[in-house]
């Protein structure tokens, strides 16, 4: 057993600090305060090969491996949550799901762009189907050689700006969860239409929208992994997303434990800095070992996934306790903070309000538990 990080590994996290402390960091609050999508950042992103992280070089990507893509997604999430939540839903829901189901086709057709210049983004949630997939009423109707999509998704990360989608619908079979299939929708569809964007407590700079689909026309061809097997694609899609909004998480927790300990050492109460108080000091320690402990089970997972071995469990374990631990970490730094920490001037409560997210997308921390719980009990 080696916990540690090969030499490409070390780089990788060298190299995206480095980007995000230069590049994203100093951004981050003015996106966040005008919930403006960071394209100039997201751009740039592809430049340097981490929007293309997990694609092979054969179609123009960086051919990361898994545990080298999930640093990555911590890396980002550091500087900027809601850039780092871009590059998840891109990263590890959309461009894994072609790399897993897609054809040979859709690989060399999609996947160069994903790695260039296109945001992927992964549509499931509907209004009457949120944690339950079966309950989805979106519907494709084979017309032809096209299916025609009729329905609304909402929660669309990268809805707004997302130059290709997959979109799940319900299409005619007995059982429900072969009633499932997922379409890779291009933008400039007709009848693809970008809704409501939403209003968020934090991620803010994350584009979050509804995908209004009427008389959507898909060819065939862009099914992915083939008719009734959406249901399968999006349970196995949603644990490599587990594995990212676990990275992003610890990024969060990361950088709110960084800010405590800056603010600790300069902060004079009583005649000293408040990191020489046993009540800071402890504070500090449990974040600092959360955080060591949560980024062992989320390096477990995507080490896991890119063996090929399930890591259904795994995933849901760091997701849980990742995000559960961001919002403690957040927490803890607005209280070391004091009064500074409830103002906007400081990250913390940029952070705070991050945090809370993680805890809430891609599964709450209640589905986790019924999903391990699930893969322990049968």
């Amino acid at each position: 057993m080696d916990f540690e990080l090969a030499e490409e590994q070390k780089i990788v996290r060298r190299t995206v600090r480095e980007f995000a402390e230069r590049e994203i960091a100093p951004k981050a609050k003015e996106y966040d305060e005008r919930e403006e999508f960071p394209w100039e950042i997201v751009e740039k992103l592809f430049e340097q090969g981490i929007m293309g992280a997990l694609i092979p070089p054969e179609y123009g990507g960086s051919g990361m491996d898994s545990v080298s893509q999930t640093i990555a997604i911590e890396e980002v999430a550091r500087a900027c949550a809601g850039t780092a939540m871009t590059l998840a839903i891109h990263s590890s829901l959309c461009t894994y799901a072609i790399l897993k189901y897609g054809s040979d086709e859709q690989k060399e057709k999609f996947l160069p762009k994903l790695a260039k210049d296109t945001v992927g983004a992964f549509s499931l949630t509907e209004p009457e189907a949120g944690s339950d997939p079966s309950g989805m009423r979106t519907t494709a109707t084979l017309d032809g050689d096209e299916y025609v999509l009729n329905g609304t998704k909402i929660f669309v990360t990268n809805g707004g700006v997302a130059g290709l989608v997959i979109v799940f619908a319900r299409t005619p079979a007995e059982e429900a969860k072969r009633s499932i299939t997922a379409f890779l929708v291009e933008k400039g569809t007709p009848g693809l239409k970008v809704g409501k964007k939403e209003s968020k407590l934090g991620i803010r700079s994350s584009n979050t929208t509804e995908l209004i689909l009427e008389d959507c026309r898909v060819p065939k061809e862009n099914v992915l992994g083939g008719v009734g097997e959406g249901y399968r694609i999006a349970l196995a899609s949603l644990d490599s997303g587990r594995v990212g909004i676990a990275a992003q998480s610890l990024g969060i927790a990361q950088a709110a434990l960084d800010a405590s300990i800056r603010y600790s050492k300069e902060r004079v109460q009583f005649g000293s800095p408040i990191a020489r108080f046993q009540a800071i000091q402890w504070m500090i320690a449990d974040m600092a070992t959360e955080i060591e402990a949560a980024r062992l089970l989320t390096y477990k997972a995507a080490y896991l996934r890119g063996k090929g071995e399930r890591f259904t469990k795994e995933a849901a374990m760091a997701k849980l306790y990742a995000s559960e631990v961001a919002m403690r970490a957040a927490r803890n730094a607005v209280q070391i903070h004091g009064g500074y920490g409830f103002t906007r001037e400081y990250e913390v409560e940029r952070l705070f309000r991050d945090a809370k997210g993680t805890e809430i997308y891609e599964g709450t921390s209640e589905i986790q538990r019924m999903v391990i719980a699930g893969q322990l009990l049968r």
